[in-house]
């Protein structure tokens, strides 16, 4: 059995290697209740680049394994005590899996909706418990929104672009300002017309088409949450499509995604949207029937 003191050195250890200033010895004074865990005595440990951590002892050769580790954001070059994780492997999966988490059950906020001047239309969904298992819901208006929609948003325009919280709102609050912007832009450079944003909350994919039937755009185009994981939680899709239908095939739509810091930067993946769907609206098509 472990003795209170061999406890309180296993718990000092672990937090001097999480980044703890000052002598975690004398600040304890023998009571296992000690102030160790402020916020200002703690790194991030979500902050910590994965890619640049080895915590495998004694590697073989560390430069071939933090080369290997440049390429992918996997859990790889962590070590092991016995079979299992290391204390700081075991907190690090268990933060990233809170902010994965965080980002599906979390709303886009008000503050950031009214800051961007965006109307918020509801799906059929009441909530996200109703969203995560009733995605036939995420993917319908009710009434009331259908004519919200046409109250305030523009009509037959070339390009109707909105935006959806989908699984992740860190992802739409993280990339979405920037990549919608680009978008713009570059139409506007292009000369075309583009409708009304919006803001989507609870939305599926598939919402798109009810969205193309409402506003009748040549090009419907959304921003939307993608599923995060624990490798990021601000990963963004944009999902494209000319003409599209309530029912139509999936190989009709055109996506690009893993819009993110470590992905395709916003702006990036603005401008490159802008391009396809300039060359949609020449092409008339999107999915497998535009050729990029």
């Amino acid at each position: 059995m472990v003795s209170e003191n061999q406890l309180k050195d296993i718990i000092e250890q672990v937090i001097n290697e999480m980044g703890t200033k000052g002598d975690s010895k004398k600040e304890c004074n023998n009571n296992l209740q000690c102030d160790l865990t402020r916020d200002e005595e703690l790194t991030d440990i979500t902050k910590v680049d994965i890619k640049e951590q080895l915590l495998v002892e004694n590697p073989e050769n560390k430069e071939a394994y933090l080369k290997l580790k440049e390429n992918s954001p996997a859990r790889i070059g962590v070590g092991r005590t016995g079979s299992r994780y290391k204390t700081e492997s075991l907190l690090r999966f268990r933060a990233d899996h809170a902010v994965a988490m965080d980002a599906v059950f979390t709303y886009v906020s008000e503050e950031y909706l009214k800051e961007m001047g965006w109307l918020s239309i509801d799906t059929q969904c009441k909530d996200k418990d109703e969203y995560l298992t009733r995605p036939d819901l995420g993917r319908k208006f009710g009434e009331d929104a259908i004519n919200k929609i046409k109250e305030n948003c523009k009509h037959k325009p070339q390009v109707q672009i909105y935006i959806s919280d989908g699984l992740s709102s860190t992802a739409i609050e993280t990339n979405a300002k920037d990549t919608l912007a680009a978008i713009i832009q570059g139409l506007n450079v292009h000369g075309i017309d583009v409708g009304t944003p919006f803001f989507v909350k609870h939305g599926r994919v598939p919402a798109m088409d009810m969205v193309s039937e409402i506003l009748e755009p040549e090009v419907t185009v959304v921003l939307i949450g993608e599923r995060p994981g624990l490798a990021t939680a601000e990963s963004m899709s944009c999902y494209m499509a000319y003409k599209s239908k309530v029912g139509m095939p999936e190989s009709r739509r055109t996506v690009i995604s893993n819009i993110h810091k470590g992905g395709t930067p916003a702006v990036e993946a603005g401008a490159h949207i802008s391009d396809i769907i300039k060359k949609m609206l020449e092409q008339k098509a999107s999915g497998l029937d535009l050729k990029l």
